[in-house]
């Protein structure tokens, strides 16, 4: 499979289990119902902290994790929101790329937060530092609150039909602007018992 077919997917949650990693498990989904694209997924908080805080670009592990984002050809980037503001790890991994990392990439954000008050967090915050790092296109963003990924007893979340809709739509936009696949009429549903968030 080719380097243009890939996409790859940025967790930016410094949580081992989280609902923006629920956003993003159920894209990798969609995408992988698509079919002919590579998806690849780097998952932020595993990378060695103190590589990440000192920026030391030789460390193999961030060497690693800029090789995937100059290789994909769309990037899907997913954060939690505090105080209005993106994740300090997806601050941190961001602060490290080259100004141009993101040069002809499509980018589609993603958030979640406790409150819709903290949705422009994604306009006036993440879109920002996306454009300062050169992409080709930055797709309207989804936000969802906490309500609307409703985590049951065992760990497990379910997205309500506003957002599952939503994503669809997203990754329906993702596929025809990244890759110039036509979009899809709908998607199969999403049976959420096989959303999971990456541990």
């Amino acid at each position: 499979m080719s380097v243009a077919s890939t996409v790859l997917l940025i967790a930016g949650s410094p949580s081992e289990s989280s609902r923006s990693a629920a956003l993003l498990d159920s894209v990798s989904l969609r995408l992988a119902r698509s079919g002919g694209l590579k998806v690849e997924r780097l998952n932020i908080r595993e990378l060695p902290a103190q590589a990440l805080l000192l920026a030391e670009w030789g460390d193999p592990e961030i060497v690693k994790a800029l090789a995937q984002v100059q290789r994909a050809r769309a990037i899907v980037v997913a954060t939690p929101v505090y105080k209005a503001a993106y994740s300090g790890v997806l601050k941190v991994f961001l602060d490290l790329l080259p100004q141009t990392a993101l040069k002809e990439k499509t980018v589609l954000p993603l958030a979640t937060g406790g409150s819709p008050h903290h949705m422009l967090a994604l306009d006036y915050a993440l879109r920002p530092v996306l454009q300062s790092l050169s992409a080709r296109h930055i797709l309207p963003g989804v936000y969802a609150t906490d309500a609307q990924i409703a985590r049951s007893a065992d760990g497990r979340y379910t997205l309500d039909a506003d957002i599952a809709t939503r994503l669809d739509e997203a990754v329906a936009t993702l596929l025809a602007e990244g890759f110039r696949m036509p979009q899809p009429t709908r998607f199969d549903p999403v049976l959420f018992s096989q959303v999971r968030c990456s541990v």
